[in-house]
């Protein structure tokens, strides 16, 4: 055999035998920490760089840090737009009593102008290491609204093929129901903190997403959480003791405001 067939020989088991620590190595963040704790920015990653909440600008900072996922809450507008925004109300304008051409009379401080959920899913689907964290928000006015939005949204998730990389949280229970009933298979988790995880689960939800205050009250729904396969986020998680506490108390997600903190800490627990 010729050297240079021996050496295509070697290099070719070599490099097999080698693909699996090679793939190991060359990986985001996140996946670094597919065992342990993983990162979610809370509406987006936006606190370090001065950025809008819920922005585009966010999300995509939230993105390039690796981020597990980047979370981010939906309202419907009067003329059933669904838009991407934190509270009840734009820049003082009530959404849910506004159309979407009069919420795009102001901007955002980076000059965005508020994202519409097929703009803001468009962005996120472009790449598929971090996952879109979905918050339906309970509307003002009522359940049927709430729900609309809900019918909306997975339809609008459906449609633009994110179902493998959209996952929805929300306070609303019955929204929560609603979504696993109507994209099977999906991820969904409660926000509210009033029910334990076997409850949940009996409803169709796959996770539970308390606030830290919750687990504090009842630290074993993390283990019963676990038991019932379901997953365990916990927000808004943004100092250095809160985030030790909730990696050694093992749950699977930290929503936060500070991502680079805790990619920090979780990189000097290895």
């Amino acid at each position: 055999m010729k050297f240079s067939t021996i050496s295509s020989h070697f290099w070719g088991r070599g490099a097999l035998l080698l693909l699996p620590f090679l793939l190991l190595y060359n990986v985001s963040c996140s996946e670094e920490m597919d065992s342990g704790t993983r990162v979610i920015a809370h509406r987006g990653a936006w606190k370090t760089q001065n950025l809008p909440e819920n922005s585009i600008a966010a999300l995509n900072h939230a993105i390039e840090l690796g981020c597990y996922g980047a979370e981010f809450d939906v309202h419907m507008t009067l003329d059933s737009v669904p838009v991407v925004n934190h509270d009840a109300d734009f820049m003082g304008m009530d959404i849910e009593h506004t159309n979407y051409a009069d919420l795009l009379s102001v901007s955002l401080s980076n000059g965005e102008k508020i994202p519409t959920l097929e703009a803001y899913l468009k962005e996120g689907l472009q790449q598929d290491k971090t996952r879109l964290i979905l918050e339906i928000k309970k509307a003002p006015s009522g359940k049927e609204h709430t729900l609309l939005l809900t019918e909306k949204a997975v339809d609008m998730v459906k449609q633009l093929g994110g179902e493998d990389q959209v996952e929805y949280i929300t306070f609303d229970f019955d929204a929560g129901v609603l979504v696993s009933q109507l994209t099977p298979g999906s991820e969904v988790a409660y926000l509210n903190g009033d029910m334990a995880p076997s409850e949940a689960k009996k409803s169709g939800y796959t996770s539970i997403d308390y606030n830290i205050k919750v687990y504090r009250n009842h630290p074993e729904w993390i283990e019963e959480a676990h038991q019932e396969n379901m997953t365990v986020n916990v927000w808004t998680v943004n100092t250095k003791e809160d985030m030790m506490d909730m990696i050694q108390k093992k749950v699977d997600f930290i929503t936060t405001n500070e991502p680079e903190r805790l990619f920090e800490l979780l990189s000097a627990q290895k």
